[in-house]
């Protein structure tokens, strides 16, 4: 079992930045692809980033690809998720999540075991 905690949300202006971070307890993430999905009232959840285990490539979502940058430190078994010129649109709550050896399908939330609770990122125009 991974547990995840999310912190780092609040409430910006557009044009600001933010960042993320994500702890996991119960194992090492050394063995987990770990990524982040955001959901906004009234939508579905969407991918924004996904970083695997084998330290391949990194994976962004189309609509914050060149904005927004996750990482990951194994040794203290936590990710961040920077995020920079936010716009209204990025209003969401974002959770991080964890998959054991996932390889494919890291855009899809159904591939992911394990969801944090989400902290909420409010971008005001």
């Amino acid at each position: 079992q991974v547990q995840l905690v999310e912190s780092g949300g609040g409430l910006v202006q557009a044009g600001d930045s933010l960042r993320l971070s994500c702890a996991a307890s119960g194992r090492s993430i050394s063995t987990y692809t770990m990524g982040w999905f955001r959901q906004a009232p009234g939508k579905k959840r969407e991918f924004v980033a996904a970083i695997p285990y084998s330290g391949g490539n990194i994976y962004y979502g189309d609509s914050v690809n060149g904005r927004f940058t996750t990482s990951r430190d194994n040794a203290k078994n936590t990710v961040d998720l920077q995020m920079n010129s936010l716009k209204p649109e990025d209003t969401a709550l974002y959770y991080c999540v964890a998959a054991r050896f996932l390889q494919a399908t890291m855009t899809m939330p159904g591939g992911y075991s394990y969801w944090g609770q989400g902290t909420q990122v409010t971008v005001s125009s």
